[in-house]
């Protein structure tokens, strides 16, 4: 007879290793895409035109990268849970993107195996941490780290939002073309998508409304959304701000930033009141 582990809220060693190894594809996704945009056509999966498709993704890239090497140092499962199956999303969709658009890669580059190999296996992997670890889940010890029932459905709804975006935008990405501030292609449209939907962990608030996990959460967010309104000043000669969608994105991502450092400033994290040590 199977006896059912302790929900001591524990962070698996598997996660641990699994984030660890995430990490150094992330900083160098980062580092090419934001640092060198103008040279993707050589060092990347396929070229990115114009820059602003490529410092996006370098965004989510960096936001990616700080949110694995704080999983990989963890005591607390709850607080990664909503991050893992976003990310768990955000590779899936890449992953078919690959497979939809395969003939707009660049197959006599290695960065596009290295692409190819990620993105195929990372949804299973990050996918199979959440699964193991949710084994293990605690729920909330004190009704004090607990979110008000406003902040927690207005996260929640943020979350659907970005989700719904980024899915339609990905089923039927030729609808957005012509409402996007910068120009796409199908590719670069459908890998605007997967990173809306990381906006989807929003949702996990619904289901764990502590603020330990919102807090987390926004630490992410602040450290992709800074570099994407900074790409926006440096790009701004690629926007067009008669398009639709120009000023409502810009308008959102900002809020999105500033209500991000308010929320988070005024409520520090708090001690995490764990179910058992929280240790391997």
């Amino acid at each position: 007879m199977t006896t059912k582990p302790e929900p001591d809220d524990r962070v698996l060693p598997y996660t641990r290793i699994l984030s660890l190894a995430i990490v150094p594809f992330l900083i160098a996704g980062f580092v090419i895409l934001y640092l060198f945009p103008h040279h993707t056509a050589h060092l990347w999966a396929w070229p990115l035109r114009p820059t602003m498709t490529a410092m996006v993704l370098a965004s989510a890239y960096l936001g990616g990268a700080y949110f694995f090497v704080r999983a990989a140092l963890e005591r607390h499962w709850h607080v990664l849970a909503p991050g893992m199956l976003s990310v768990t999303a955000f590779a899936t969709l890449l992953g078919l993107a690959t497979v939809l658009h395969w003939n707009k890669f660049t197959h006599d580059n290695p960065a596009f195996w290295i692409w190819t190999a990620l993105y195929f296996a990372a949804p299973v992997l990050v996918l199979t941490a959440w699964l193991l670890n949710r084994r293990y889940a605690a729920p909330a010890r004190t009704p004090d780290d607990l979110l008000p029932p406003s902040l927690r459905a207005a996260v929640a709804a943020i979350g659907t939002l970005a989700l719904v975006q980024g899915a339609a935008m990905f089923i039927t990405p030729t609808t957005f073309i012509d409402l996007w501030p910068w120009p796409l292609t199908p590719l670069s449209a459908r890998t605007l998508a997967a990173v809306l939907c990381l906006g989807g962990a929003g949702l996990g608030i619904w289901h764990d409304p502590r603020w330990s996990t919102l807090h987390r959460m926004l630490e992410v967010e602040l450290v992709m959304v800074t570099p994407m309104l900074l790409a926006a000043v440096v790009a701004h000669d690629q926007l067009d701000a008669g398009k639709p969608l120009a000023w409502p994105l810009l308008t959102g991502f900002a809020l999105l930033f500033v209500t991000s450092a308010v929320v988070g400033g005024r409520r520090s994290q708090r001690p995490l009141v764990a179910a058992g040590p929280g240790r391997v």
